[in-house]
This record gives C-alpha cells, structure tokens and sequence, in this order.
C-alpha cells in the first residue's frame, strides 16, 4: 500500500488561551487532591492572579470547581458530565485484561489515551516501578515515541492527523516520514509492532481499541526492545485474541 501523503500547509486546530487556561486549572485541581491554592495556580500557569481569580470564580459557580479553605479541589460538574455521557469507550478493557496479557505475555502491558495532543497511560500491569509511576502519576508521552502512540495518530481524523505531524518536535520529524510509510498497514491491521522509535532501550507492540468504528485507546507490552523482538509473535496473537473480545463486548 502507498503511503498517504500529508496536503501542504496542514495547520493545527486555533487554541484559545482561556480555554487553555480553563484547562490546565481543572487538570492541575485534579491532580490536587488537597487542593491547591490561588498563588500556586497562578504561578504554575504563569498567568496574572487577578486573572486566574476571574476563571476560579465561574468554574466554582458553574460547580466545575469546590473552594474550601481558600484552596481549590475539583467540583462535581466533571463527574455529572461523565456519568451523563455514559461509561467511556475505553472502559471496555479492564484492569484484569491488562493483568491477563501481563501473565501471558510475561511484559508490561499498559492502556493508553489520546487527550489533547498527548498520550497519557490511564491503567497497567506491570512489576516495573518505571511504568507504574508514568500510569499512576498520568506523565504525558510523544505520540511519535512509542507504538501506542502510533496507533493513536492512525486512529485520528486526516485533519487533526495532519496538524500534529506537522507540529512534531524538530527531533521528531525523523520520525514522520517512517510513520507515514507505516500508516496504511496499521490502518489495516490495528497494530504496530516494535517501531523502534523510543529514546531508550524499550520497545512495544500496541493494538487499537475500537469503539463504534473509530480508536478510543491503544493497550501495548512494552519491554526491553530484545525481550519483545524476541516473543513478538506471542504477544501480536494474544493482543489479537483479545481485541476480538473487546470487539464482542461492545
């Protein structure tokens, strides 16, 4: 299959720095179980307090975000929304499938989603401490660097696939061309196997969660790049066997 290629001048979507700022502060509440105060909102998003205070009292009114104490700690409305919008199509792969491919496989194996121009792991299986901190700690990823991130990108609509290869880090731009050659095989077959893209010593094999016809998530093994070379026949059939499942539960 001929690799497709990207129209000249692909432009990403506009951003709206309210909506950025609105963004970061319910992100930041969210990882603040305690709260976090005025000040350290203001600083960490390098934005002038007065402002901040303006964006903290509507998304307090509009129960986005709960004040207590002068600290702030995110409010119901961000709940009420997910249950209003149903269990998330990621959901259908649960912890125990992951712990499943973990046995079976005897690799890391982690449950990724695109948010925004990341990747961030929600949910894993591993004895690493390495992979446990990036999924407990939700540490974003380059979508270029790692095979669930690829698997994302092809999942994506041309125009927003567009926009973040052309936007991709300068040490990433290498990168592009090789995931654009290997665009209508995963297209195809829902998976990416060892890409040998990471900037260390680790490789991984990832295929597409779907739901409803487009890719909602990405579940990878990921290792040390000899181990999974080494048993990536293995790892493709059981990721196979059990996107299958996946695909009956919906």
């Amino acid at each position: 299959m001929q690799a497709p290629v990207p129209p000249s001048g692909a432009k990403p979507r506009p951003r709206h720095r309210m909506i950025d700022r609105v963004a970061e502060i319910l992100d930041l509440a969210a990882r603040r179980p305690h709260g976090a105060s005025l000040t350290e909102i203001a600083r960490i998003l390098d934005a002038p307090l007065s402002s901040v205070q303006g964006l903290a009292n509507g998304l307090v009114a509009t129960g986005y975000l709960e004040e207590r104490d002068r600290l702030y700690t995110l409010g119901p409305a961000p709940h009420f929304l997910t249950r209003l919008a149903g269990t998330p199509a990621s959901d259908v792969v649960t912890h125990n499938d992951l712990v499943e491919i973990h046995e079976q496989t005897g690799m890391t194996t982690v449950l990724g989603i695109l948010v925004g121009a990341d990747l961030y792991y929600v949910d894993h299986a591993s004895t690493s401490p390495t992979y446990a901190y990036l999924a407990e700690n939700y540490v974003k990823r380059s979508l270029l660097r790692c095979s669930s991130g690829w698997v994302l990108l092809a999942g994506m609509e041309r125009r927003d696939l567009w926009s973040r290869l052309s936007t991709a880090r300068e040490q990433d731009q290498p990168l592009v061309e090789r995931f654009l050659e290997d665009l209508p095989t995963i297209e195809s077959d829902g998976l990416v196997v060892t890409p040998d893209v990471s900037e260390v010593e680790i490789e991984g094999i990832a295929t597409a969660v779907k739901a409803g016809g487009r890719t909602v998530a990405a579940v990878a093994c990921i290792g040390d790049h000899d181990e999974v070379n080494a048993r990536a026949d293995a790892i493709v059939d059981f990721l196979r066997e059990k996107r299958e499942r996946w695909g009956a539960v919906r």
